[in-house]
């Protein structure tokens, strides 16, 4: 074993430094003593000693690196030892006095007190148990897994059984300049490589920098924690998985492993018949989740006990480096937004599958989360569930009016399903729901609900929403749902996350990392957003509000449409209006809404005309008109209320209103069928590509019956969706400004 070359000035014993090695290296500074003060070297103050003389001296940084290398690694330790007994003329039978007292890693356990008294309501808890939760749990199985957060040595050192850095070392460890920050703020990301998606035939990613796709280590778990790759191996097997290598969920986990910010906006959900590709992402972001935590856990748990065996020594090694820099301001590490309960409910029973079984022994406060979130069955019998409702002739599916997406996204309620937020923390043999946020591990949140916990810190000075300062993984699933709910909320949410907090929670500021100290926090977060699509406001957040230093890793797809889906014979007429920038859009496609199609349906004698609007401004914006054209029309929006809606229905299937209005969003709610359509006018084509044949369809029994679509050149992304990518294409770019689809 050789050592750097740096350091062959000296030869290391055993307890100290011959005089004789000492002469060739006098220190120019004194060095400090145990105690902390200063105090003049042996060599300035008793002069020349003998040659057997033996100077004790502060540990350096090397001895701390082999010490480490021989509590970790046996091997090592006997290579070190053997060395010694050579620097010494010592045989290898001399050594029996000079047994090995330095301590292994693992880490003696303390139990956590257990809580008592009455959980508030929803997501707020016993206060008093901020000071139980605020220190690290110890595991008893971090001590062997993740050497290379002890020490990172691989520059140093190649022996049998060292580590290589993985991606969350390499990715937190790394210090950004004050030129690179500079430039992160303003840069324009480049996509320089692209590769193609397996399983999806039309669609490959593209991203930044250099590709890492191909680099996977398949030697060391694919980058995963050992405790959580054996785990998932048993489940990919239980559940009939024999091809974990090219499944979809481990290709995924290795794509978050990278680090990098990912957008992925063609998931297919559970709700549309898309149950195995839905759930396999979900694990693979569950799983990245977890090893970030573990490898977190496991890094503190580590530096913990090398601060309580030496703290002296470790303080000063922490003085001249970060090597015991590991915390945050606040301990919350994930957040996950998701937008419904049934949602939610689907990852944390996917998530207690997942956790090690030496972690979940116990989930406490299980039953509360059950009677909030609903019960719901076996993933494996959901799927079959979902088959049912095509094969049985008495399925509730064919009985309800509702389509089968709606049921199986909504299971037949509304009411609050967008209300939830709350903690998950991994305890000693057990995982606690309904955790103090600050003293969770896991976040989980409706954008809704959480933007109200921001909007109560913003107007009480006494709420505080600081645990949202140091979150280092956040991932938005199901960003199509959360879109026809309200985006700017996850707007607003993003802007809040990795702040300075208002107050010190009780943080230790001699273990936070550099870079939350300098502002940096939010290049070292990774973002992942999933979708079943992407819109103009998912793509400005990734590009605008998504800064990790690492790069981006996007999905671009080309799409077939849905047009073959409208089952009747009517003329689809699409009309293009000219805009030249897109902060103009709304009033050109309002002004050609006035002047060109207005007329039209003021001077037609005929009624059932509905008016098909994606935004709910829009909506407003029509309505007003109507109102000061004094024209005969009924509204049916997500907010009007249900006798209005019942009687606006009546009212147009009769003829007694001659215009209906009709939004997106009511639609994705409710699902109605509406009657005594004539002329159907798309205002703004829908985000939701089913939509269309639906609103289409409903032209049906109707007699002269039209359809009308009104788009510009940056509908681009709905259009595609609808017609195709090459027919989009053509029409946005064509001289001619009407197309026609039979």
């Amino acid at each position: 074993m050789k050592r750097p070359k740096a350091l062959k000035k000296c030869e290391v014993s055993r307890h100290g430094i011959k005089k004789s090695r000492i002469k060739e290296q006098i220190p120019r500074s004194p060095s400090p003593s145990s105690s902390g003060k200063l105090e003049p070297s042996n060599e300035h103050s008793t002069g020349v000693a003998s040659e057997e003389e033996l100077i004790p001296r502060e540990a350096s940084m090397y001895d701390n690196l082999l010490m480490t290398l021989r509590s970790c690694s046996k091997s090592v330790d006997d290579v070190i030892k053997k060395r010694q007994r050579q620097e010494e003329g010592k045989s290898d039978t001399e050594d029996d006095d000079e047994e090995d007292e330095s301590e292994s890693f693992s880490v003696s356990e303390e139990e956590d007190s257990e809580e008592e008294g009455i959980l508030q309501q929803n997501d707020m808890v016993d206060m008093g148990e901020r000071n139980e939760d605020a220190e690290t749990v110890d595991d008893p199985d971090a001590s062997e897994t993740d050497q290379e957060h002890d020490v990172e040595v691989d520059d140093l050192f190649s022996v049998e059984g060292s580590v290589c850095m993985s991606s969350f070392s390499s990715h937190l460890g790394c210090k950004l300049s004050e030129e690179e920050v500079e430039n992160l703020s303003k840069r324009k990301w480049k996509y320089k490589w692209e590769e193609p998606a397996d399983g999806m035939s039309n669609c490959k990613w593209i991203g930044t920098g250099d590709c890492f796709l191909k680099d996977v280590d398949i030697s060391s778990g694919y980058g995963l924690e050992h405790r959580l790759y054996e785990h998932w191996l048993d489940v990919s097997k239980t559940s009939g998985r024999n091809d974990f290598d090219s499944s979809k969920e481990r290709l995924f986990f290795s794509l978050c492993n990278g680090y990098r910010d990912i957008l992925h906006c063609n998931k297919k959900p559970f709700y549309l018949k898309g149950l195995e590709e839905d759930s396999s992402i979900m694990e693979a972001y569950i799983m990245h989740s977890l090893n970030h935590l573990f490898r977190t856990r496991d890094l503190v748990t580590k530096n913990d006990s090398k601060l309580a065996k030496d703290p002296s020594s470790a303080y000063n090694a922490n003085l001249g480096g970060d090597s015991f820099r590991d915390h945050g301001f606040t301990r919350p590490k994930v957040l996950i937004l998701l937008p419904l309960k049934h949602i939610a409910l689907r990852f944390v029973q996917r998530l207690i599958k997942l956790t090690p079984l030496a972690h979940k022994a116990n989930v406490e406060h299980m039953d509360r989360f059950l009677k909030e979130f609903g019960t719901q069955e076996d993933e494996d019998d959901e799927d079959e569930d979902e088959l049912s409702h095509h094969t049985q002739g008495n399925s509730k599916a064919q009985k309800s009016s509702k389509p089968s997406d709606f049921q199986a996204l909504f299971s037949g309620k509304r009411d609050d399903e967008d209300q939830f937020m709350f903690g998950i923390k991994f305890k000693r043999r057990r995982i606690k729901l309904y955790s103090d946020f600050y003293s969770s591990d896991i976040i989980v949140a409706s954008p809704v609900r959480l933007v109200g916990k921001i909007w109560e810190a913003q107007k009480y000075k006494e709420k505080d929403v600081d645990y949202l300062s140091s979150l280092e993984v956040l991932i938005i699933d199901h960003a199509d749902v959360i879109a026809m709910q309200n985006w700017s909320h996850v707007n607003t949410v993003v802007e809040q996350l990795n702040h300075i907090p208002s107050r010190r929670h009780g943080t230790d500021i001699t273990r936070i990392r550099p870079w939350y100290l300098d502002r940096c926090a939010r290049f070292y977060r990774q973002t992942i957003i999933l979708g079943y699509y992407s819109n103009p406001d998912i793509n400005a957040l990734f590009n605008h509000h998504c800064t990790n230093y690492q790069g981006k890793v996007k999905l671009v797809c080309e799409y077939k449409g849905v047009l073959p889906k409208v089952l009747l014979q009517v003329r689809q007429i699409y009309e293009r209006f000219d805009v030249e920038a897109i902060s103009d859009a709304d009033d050109a496609r309002f002004e050609y809404f006035v002047k060109k199609v207005f007329p039209k349906i003021k001077d037609s004698v005929q009624g059932g005309v509905m008016l098909f609007i994606s935004s709910y401004f829009e909506f407003i914006r029509i309505r007003n008109f109507l109102k000061s054209q004094e024209a005969s029309f009924c509204l049916l929006g997500e907010y009007t209320e249900q006798s209005d809606i019942s009687r606006a229905r009546v009212w147009f299937f009769e003829g007694r209103r001659k215009i209906m209005l009709y939004t997106e969003r009511a639609h994705f709610y409710f699902r109605y069928k509406i009657r005594g359509i004539r002329n159907l006018i798309m205002y703004s084509l829908p985000e939701r590509k089913e939509f269309y044949p639906e609103i289409v369809n409903m032209l049906d029994g109707s007699h002269n019956m039209s359809c009308t679509v009104l788009f510009s050149r940056f509908d681009h992304f709905r259009l595609e969706r609808i017609v195709g990518s090459a027919p989009a294409t053509r029409m946005s770019t064509s001289e001619k400004s009407v197309f026609v689809f039979c």
